[in-house]
């Protein structure tokens, strides 16, 4: 990351004019001395994004980005109307929740 050229970066899947630009404008102030540092400086270069660009062979200092437990996130799951409707199941509809004491 602090030796590709603006082309080789705007040539990367996921990295377009501006960031390209704003790799390029943190590298002037100083070169990267790690991912951390270049995810915290660069706006727009986060976990995903650096994981993204590693797996395209992009290197700070010679290392490839590895996923803190941090930056990991839950995942979402693929079928949230399942979801939605087992939680719907879960709980009893309002009506037939409430039990009406019995008049004698």
């Amino acid at each position: 990351m602090n030796k590709a050229s603006e082309v080789e970066l705007d040539a990367l899947k996921g990295v377009g004019p501006v960031l390209t630009k704003a790799v390029m404008d943190e590298r002037k102030k100083a070169p990267f001395r790690d991912w951390e540092d270049a995810t915290g400086r660069v706006k727009g270069l986060g976990p995903q994004k650096a994981s993204s660009l590693s797996e395209q062979g992009v290197r700070v200092q010679g290392s490839a980005y590895t996923v803190k437990a941090a930056d990991t996130k839950p995942v979402a799951s693929k079928d949230a109307s399942a979801d939605k409707a087992a939680a719907k199941a879960a709980k009893p509809a309002d009506a037939a929740a409430k039990t009406v004491p019995a008049k004698n």
